[in-house]
């Protein structure tokens, strides 16, 4: 069946890379369409203006689904075995809860530390809202980790919430924000991931900058 991935910038959108890193768990073949950084409406989901429904958004057939929790539960539907919820009916409910949770809340976080994976700010200021957010970050890697062992969130297998987490870490990178060894240790766990490398790749030739994500303190 064709299959369509719309995304937009690789180096600014960590909706893109939640709805792709889950298309690729899920081992489904998909093309790339990519929404070009002149679009009003993709410019505005960037800079957290307003959401969109244009991006991530995956094109199956005649079936079209937006938004990157829809995303994720339609490939779990139709490819099962692909384990991108847990197995077991709590961890699927804890799992769920958390990728709500990132979905709809970390305000302050995207604000603060916009995704820029071309960047490194060392020694960036952190706004004292986003600190919070921040704790929170930490209490749930460190509560999935060590509840399920690790190396991903809930377990072995990557799952919806280690995509919906991803750009977290590439944030944490990005702005050097301390960590404990814990935490450290699962951010070079997505980062070493494949479909990361594939993806930092292409954010890397990307050649068009959005001035207003560029942020200099």
């Amino acid at each position: 069946m064709a299959t369509t991935l719309t995304l937009s910038s690789k180096n600014y959108s960590s909706w893109s890379l939640r709805g792709w890193l889950m298309a690729r768990f899920a081992k489904i073949k998909f093309k790339e369409e990519m929404v070009g950084p002149d679009d009003l409406d993709a410019r505005a989901e960037l800079l957290l203006l307003a959401p969109s429904v244009r991006v991530p958004r995956l094109t199956h057939g005649d079936i079209t689904v937006w938004d990157t929790l829809a995303i994720g539960e339609y490939l779990n539907e139709i490819k099962p075995d692909a384990g991108l919820l847990p197995a077991e009916a709590g961890a699927r409910a804890h799992c769920r809860s958390i990728c709500g949770e990132m979905h709809s809340g970390f305000s302050a976080l995207r604000s603060a530390l916009p995704m820029n994976l071309k960047a490194n700010f060392p020694n960036f200021p952190v706004w004292s809202q986003a600190k919070g957010d921040i704790e929170r970050v930490v209490e749930i890697w460190h509560d999935c980790l060590a509840r399920y062992g690790g190396p991903y969130l809930f377990g072995p297998r990557r799952t919806l919430a280690d995509a919906m987490y991803a750009p977290v870490a590439t944030r944490f990178l990005t702005y050097n924000v301390p960590l404990d060894e814990t935490c450290a240790a699962y951010c070079q766990t997505i980062m070493a991931m494949p479909e990361m490398a594939e993806w930092m790749a292409d954010a890397k030739l990307e050649p068009d900058d959005i001035e207003e994500l560029e942020v200099e303190f």
